[in-house]
């Protein structure tokens, strides 16, 4: 249904345009993935129409290695695909923070995990909140699939490790010994994750010259999560509410490691394409860039934990090198 702000809303998928033909399109596909039956066919948009092949897949400027003479001696061709790959892992790193991440920890809380958070408004913010991520989760799947098929290349999900944020917050899962230590450490990283994600969207939706589903699918998930991150604000304040001294600080902790691990390089992830993709003089770029500490950070926009943490009035308490991050959202 259409509403003042002249986006079509409709439950559970993310709010478009109608008048902007690849956001209808996209949003068109991931309705009728969600809703087939196997009983039933139903047409697809033809999103092939709408990819143009000589758009890159991902924003170079934003590559650890831009500007690196390794980098910029590589053949076009090789730059373009990697830059898909870096599309790929995008997608499915976007994935893993909402299967493993988001949706878990809005589970823990509707389980009733923590006793303070309750009743039907939450829930029902919850369960669409989930709703969403399914969605997100689907989109981004749809969206590697479109890039696999038109770069006529399998792209293997199967050659990348977990994201670093992925791997971080399950080390620190596995580190704590306590229960209560490993629901708030998911929550945490929800959190962050859940505020902060705009900051990133933002780089890949704002962008005019990569491949316009890409840059469409980024903006599309991007609305849905403003939303998420008022929730996750008010779980993350109620939550702080009711704990005790030590568990507060354990959870401001978490939250900054859960905001380390998400704005960093990845630089993993690239360790493993390059290798893939067997590019000379790899170990020294890798290497190089690592020491260039203005690059350590894939985002700079740390805005939406900094105004949570000076709402809950313990900005103080924590270890952050807020650096010139964007204050307010």
């Amino acid at each position: 249904m259409s509403s003042d702000d002249g986006f079509v809303h409709i439950p559970g998928l993310p709010s478009f345009n109608p008048d902007d033909e690849v956001e209808s399109a996209v949003i068109s596909r991931l309705a009728g993935n969600w809703y087939r039956r196997a009983t039933v066919k139903r047409d697809e948009p033809d999103l092939d129409s709408l990819f143009d092949e000589s758009r890159p897949d991902y924003p170079e400027a934003i590559i650890p290695f831009s500007g690196h003479p390794i980098w910029q001696a590589l053949p076009e061709e090789k730059r373009s695909r990697l830059l898909s790959w870096a599309w790929i892992a995008y997608n499915r790193h976007t994935v893993l923070a909402e299967q493993r991440v988001a949706n878990p920890a809005f589970a823990l809380v509707m389980e009733g995990e923590f006793p303070s958070l309750g009743g039907q408004e939450i829930e029902i913010a919850l369960a669409q909140a989930m709703v969403d991520e399914q969605y997100h989760t689907l989109m981004h799947i749809n969206a590697n699939a479109i890039t696999r098929k038109r770069r006529k290349d399998p792209f293997p999900d199967a050659f990348l490790p977990a994201s670093h944020t992925a791997r971080e917050h399950q080390r620190l899962r596995d580190a704590s010994s306590e229960r209560w230590q490993r629901s708030l450490t998911t929550l945490a990283f929800a959190t962050v994750s859940e505020i902060s994600i705009n900051a990133y969207l933002d780089l890949l939706a704002d962008d005019q010259e990569i491949q316009v589903i890409n840059s469409t699918t980024a903006k599309l998930h991007n609305r849905d999560e403003y939303c998420h991150a008022s929730i996750s604000d008010e779980l993350a304040k109620m939550v702080y509410d009711v704990l005790d001294v030590n568990k507060r600080r354990f959870f401001l902790e978490r939250m900054v490691a859960g905001l380390e691990a998400f704005v960093a390089t990845d630089y993993s992830t690239w360790e493993r394409i390059l290798e893939v993709e067997q590019i000379p003089g790899r170990e020294r770029m890798i290497a190089e860039t690592k020491e260039d500490t203005s690059r350590s950070r894939l985002v700079r926009d740390y805005s939406g934990l900094h105004s949570l943490l000076t709402e809950m009035d313990v900005l103080g308490e924590v270890e952050f090198d807020w650096g010139t991050s964007v204050i307010g959202r």
